[in-house]
């Protein structure tokens, strides 16, 4: 049997409890080995920041993911640090068993849809390759782990870049393709945070290892997204100390840059 796909929108769904607390769920299907997706979190909790914030889209936000949170209920606390005309700063923890899990800094701020870039020069050169080019990755890791994400979204990777599939990484630490959320939902500022970190790490185009946990993520929404999958490019750029950072560009179907961010995570290599 197909698994059921359960849009983002619901998985992600802070329902308040006071005027700053909220009470969310943490799907098990949006997991990787039974634990959730750091940009998944990230996406809960701008759902509760945009809710006591004055402005309705998250436009930056910063995490540090202190211990993973197990599927199942978490509360969420929203602290309002400021509140401007143009834009509001807002904290949000995620507690699961009275243990901080997540802290997040959140800017909220009303993107325009009617804007275009002034400057895009310093950008990276969008990726060429179209869907139909790009393989789906599927549920079953090599190593028989169950990547239940994979069964919601539909994360497509341009095969010069998934060398790390056939046990030949081309040691670029460079991923490209395409996203998709289930049944075609459209992307907004708060899904955008997920999509910063939904591709496999990009690592695995270097050395193919276990997992690569999030320790700090920072997410920058520049843009409404348009109708329609979203493009990505994820980086590895350096690894030293058992540590790697990494940078994802997230263009919309019109080929904007929508989203861009960095995270640092470990990794044990050898």
């Amino acid at each position: 049997m197909e698994p059921t796909p359960f849009s983002l929108v619901s998985s992600i769904a802070a329902n308040p409890l006071t005027a700053h607390q909220f009470r969310a769920e943490v799907d098990p299907e949006w997991t990787i080995g039974g634990k959730p997706n750091g940009g998944y979190l990230l996406a809960m909790m701008g759902r509760a920041a945009a809710a006591v914030g004055q402005h309705q889209h998250v436009i930056a936000a910063s995490a540090h993911y202190l211990s993973s949170p197990d599927p199942g209920p978490v509360n969420l606390e929203a602290e309002v640090l400021r509140g401007g005309r143009s834009a509001s700063q807002v904290r949000v923890r995620m507690e699961q068993e009275g243990r901080p899990r997540v802290e997040a800094l959140f800017t909220t701020g009303t993107l325009d849809v009617d804007t275009k870039p002034f400057w895009e020069a310093g950008l990276p050169p969008r990726p060429v390759a179209q869907p139909d080019e790009c393989l789906r990755i599927p549920s079953s890791s090599p190593s028989g782990l169950r990547v239940a994400i994979m069964d919601q979204v539909d994360l497509r990777i341009e095969p010069s870049t998934l060398g790390f599939a056939n046990g030949a990484p081309s040691g670029r630490g460079e991923l490209r393709g395409w996203l998709a959320l289930p049944a075609g939902e459209a992307f907004d500022p708060t899904s955008l945070l997920y999509a910063v970190d939904a591709f496999p790490p990009a690592t695995f185009e270097i050395e193919l290892t276990g997992w690569v946990p999030t320790l700090e993520l920072t997410v920058y929404v520049r843009a409404l997204p348009a109708p329609g999958p979203v493009q990505v490019l994820q980086r590895a750029q350096l690894i030293d100390a058992q540590r790697v950072d990494e940078a994802c560009y997230v263009w919309d179907s019109t080929g904007r840059l929508v989203a861009h961010g960095t995270q640092l995570a470990g990794i044990r290599l050898g």
